[in-house]
């Protein structure tokens, strides 16, 4: 009988528009795939197979398989937004189950946990050495934000670029006194910092004691620090001597902190004209920082911002791949589970192997696209039309049958 065929067929229609529905429905979700309902048709069939007279029994909806096209990427300005042009999933954990979804929709939780609008958390590669800036890519962790100051660093290291002039007055029969400005020439000052991360003012003090010969000396919150340290210059205006870097000894902080012992390098310092000048002065100690905010590379390592103009990373934002993602299991929020069919997950990070790109501050769009739906729309109307007419036909000969006499 025809009206098993075209039932099947209206079904067949009526499962088309649903997913088509869903697809439309779901264009303005971040980082949906559409579907595609697939069908396939039936026979009935024997022991040696389908008879060639036999007339098909209809259609049955065989798969409704997912379309990881990419989709286009919106830049939103929020640094904790991410985006991933390839194959690769963020890798979320719920309590320890993973999931995988290409939602960058992130937020922090009042814990400092990265996590989707669902509260799953981000899952990364922990700092193994942050000044090194490498990570444990052995082991996935929980992406958290820092929210304690970062630590100071004490000064160790101080670059002095200057100029003493040519004509400055021999001072060698003259105390150095650092009150008296009349027993030095050139004096210079700079921000030192000691490990609890409290500056100090460190000056230093040059003064002519020969042709060609300069003393150096070094105060610090106005206490003089070891003795002079001597600087001979030869007659193209360069230095000579010292030829590494110098140290005045250890300055001991009212404070608690270590002793703040700095080595300085003075080898771009020159003897030319008349003309006393400091070109540059560089310490690479810092105070402590709050948290400002934070940026993610194309690599998704994730650094932290703070006050004292340092950036510390805190960890690889972790991605995974599948050979094939059109088995994952959808489980809703914008998420999908492994499944046997879909392979083991294959963990990474961002622009290595097939795992893409990743763009922060922006979110990939649903790569729905709403004209195509449409027209799948009045394809499957169509078709459920069509069977129904069948039906209807089926129905005005079976009623002409009944009618013989």
């Amino acid at each position: 009988m025809p009206f098993r065929t075209a039932l099947s067929g209206l079904n067949a229609a009526s499962a088309d528009l649903r997913v088509t529905g869903n697809n439309i429905a779901n264009s303005g979700t971040t980082g949906f795939k559409q579907s595609r309902a697939e069908f396939v048709d039936v026979f009935a069939t024997t022991n040696s197979g389908v008879s060639a007279t036999a007339v098909g029994k209809g259609v049955r909806l065989s798969a409704v398989t997912q379309q990881f096209s990419q989709g286009n990427i919106d830049f939103t300005g929020n640094n904790l937004d991410m985006a991933l042009s390839g194959k690769g999933f963020f890798v979320l954990s719920d309590a320890g189950s993973l999931s995988y979804t290409r939602d960058g929709s992130f937020q922090v939780d009042r814990n400092g946990y990265v996590v989707n609008t669902s509260g799953k958390r981000v899952q990364a590669y922990p700092t193994q050495d942050a000044l090194a800036g490498t990570f444990n890519t052995g082991n996935l962790g929980d992406l958290r934000l820092s929210t304690t100051e970062a630590p100071p660093q004490a000064t160790r290291r101080v670059e002095a670029a200057f100029n003493l002039g040519t004509q400055a007055e021999d001072l060698s029969a003259v105390p150095f006194d650092p009150a008296d400005p009349g027993s030095y020439g050139l004096s210079t000052s700079l921000t030192v910092y000691d490990s609890l991360g409290q500056s100090h003012t460190a000056t230093l003090f040059f003064r002519n004691v020969g042709q060609l010969q300069w003393e150096a000396h070094l105060a610090v919150d106005g206490q003089q620090v070891g003795d002079a340290q001597p600087l001979q210059f030869g007659p193209d205006g360069a230095l000579l001597e010292p030829s590494g870097d110098i140290s005045f000894g250890s300055f001991l902080p009212a404070n608690g902190a270590e002793p703040l012992e700095i080595d300085f390098d003075f080898s771009e310092a020159s003897q030319f004209g008349v003309n006393d000048t400091v070109a540059s002065l560089r310490q690479d100690g810092f105070a402590s920082g709050r948290l400002t905010g934070v940026d993610i590379d194309a690599s998704g390592v994730v650094f932290a911002r703070f006050t004292n103009g340092q950036s510390l990373p805190l960890g690889q934002v972790a991605v995974a791949s599948f050979a094939n993602p059109q088995a994952l299991q959808q489980s809703g929020d914008n998420a999908w589970l492994e499944s046997f069919a879909a392979g083991d997950p294959v963990f990474g990070v961002a622009g290595t192997g097939d795992l893409g790109s990743l763009q922060s501050g922006g979110l990939e769009a649903s790569n729905v696209e709403i004209a195509e739906q449409l027209v799948n729309l009045i394809t499957a109307q169509r078709n459920f039309q069509a069977n129904a007419q069948v039906i209807s036909t089926a129905d005005t000969v079976t009623q002409t049958i009944i009618n013989i006499r």
